[in-house]
């Protein structure tokens, strides 16, 4: 007797949930299969009944793991800049963003993997933009890399007061991006 639709979607979304807290923290190939399943508290069995392959796992659970880390309640755009380049963002306290966590990790991946991170950036880029839309302006794409690439970077320096001094001065620089726009569109 098959399990009922919503015990399914539970399971789906626990693993989901396990698979993009794991990858962030250690890519794609330091995490198995087992200890996705191991994390969600199922067996390596049950995995088969969502997902064919680990990258399809793996595409799923980056919006997954960039929706943990946003959470459910909106933020403004100058409280996700603050919270997004924060020191605790970037020790990955409450679970790290995949756009820059796995950001090399991404790029090596195939199609399906890549198209996945890209409807995350673009979602991204579209809140942080002047007329938050789908499709961002140059303005907004400048705002997103320089935050994915602040928390990358911090994430990779061994100094510490280095990596808090490069999200001090990507912070100030996406919100006076965002303080100018806002000013511009008030005239």
């Amino acid at each position: 007797m098959p399990w009922p639709t919503e015990h399914r979607l539970a399971s789906r979304e626990r693993i989901l949930i396990s698979a993009g807290r794991l990858f962030t923290e250690r890519g794609f190939a330091g995490v198995s299969i087992d200890q996705v399943m191991q994390d969600a508290g199922m067996t390596r069995g049950a995995f088969y009944a969502h997902f064919s392959s680990k990258k399809e796992l793996y595409a799923a659970a980056i919006p997954v793991a960039a929706k943990q880390r946003v959470g459910d309640k909106p933020l403004s755009v100058n409280e996700l800049v603050k919270r997004y380049l924060s020191v605790e963002h970037v020790q990955g306290d409450g679970g790290g963003c995949p756009l820059a966590f796995l950001v090399t990790d991404i790029g090596q991946g195939d199609d399906q993997v890549r198209d996945a991170y890209t409807r995350v950036f673009r979602k991204l880029a579209g809140h942080i933009g002047a007329a938050q839309e789908q499709s961002p302006d140059a303005e907004a794409l400048r705002r997103a890399v320089l935050m994915i690439g602040g928390v990358a970077v911090a994430r990779a320096l061994s100094d510490t007061e280095l990596a808090a001094d490069v999200l001090d001065a990507c912070c100030q620089g996406v919100l006076a991006s965002v303080g100018k726009a806002e000013h511009e569109s008030s005239r």
